[in-house]
């Protein structure tokens, strides 16, 4: 019988990635010389990936940006994000504890992000730790993203787990809408990157910090 797969967002759940990203973003939006975004501007910004994040930025100073202008900054972005990775991030208080009692219940977990994969990767790589999750699946993983759940499901077919015992962790819309939509229970996390409250999106439950994520909140969610 197959173990139930949790399944955890990235940015915002697992680990917060803030202060490197508006840093990054900062740095490619300058090239335009535009106004530098703030942590409070984050929460409008991230969730479809950094395309998006950068889209968003420019629509949020007024500026104008062709499509054709994209690729560049986007290059610019990764390139400044890569080379100082980790930088600042840093998993959320509790969360490796809670793995590992995750991991000795025999729950398989993995990585569902709309961070693309090649960034998601590394990142966990260098925070020691990639070794938890049974797969890491980006945004451009499939041809599919959050909030649709065919990204849920298809990281966990990529996990080797089953479709009908699934957890979903976030922090945002996205994550929430994908799980709903899908069917699957979901646990949202507050100290993400959410623009509302989490207790109004809709999830099977809310924790406030990884110590609540208990062997027993996931059997009860699961049952």
């Amino acid at each position: 019988m197959s173990a139930t797969t949790i399944v955890f967002d990235l940015d915002g759940t697992l680990i917060d990635t803030a202060p490197d990203l508006v840093e990054s973003l900062n740095h490619t939006i300058a090239a335009r010389d535009l106004a530098p975004v703030s942590y409070e501007d984050l929460t409008h910004l991230v969730g479809q990936g950094a395309r998006v994040m950068i889209q968003r930025a420019f629509a949020l100073r007024g500026a104008p940006l062709a499509e054709d202008e994209v690729p560049a900054l986007l290059d610019r972005f990764i390139d400044h994000y890569e080379a100082g990775m980790p930088g600042k991030s840093r998993p959320y208080p509790g969360l490796i504890e809670a793995l590992d009692r995750l991991k000795d219940a025999s729950f398989t977990l993995a990585v569902c992000t709309n961070k693309m994969e090649r960034l998601a990767v590394p990142l966990l790589n260098r925070l020691e730790l990639a070794s938890y999750f049974a797969t890491i699946a980006g945004g451009d993983t499939f041809a599919f993203r959050k909030p649709d759940p065919a990204h849920i499901l298809a990281t966990v077919e990529r996990a080797g787990g089953s479709p009908d015992k699934v957890l979903m962790v976030g922090d945002s819309i996205n994550d929430i809408l994908a799980a709903r939509n899908g069917s699957i229970p979901s646990i949202a996390v507050p100290f993400g990157y959410s623009d509302v409250s989490v207790e109004t999106l809709g999830a099977s439950h809310v924790i406030s910090h990884f110590d609540e994520l208990t062997v027993d909140l996931v059997q009860r969610l699961i049952d």
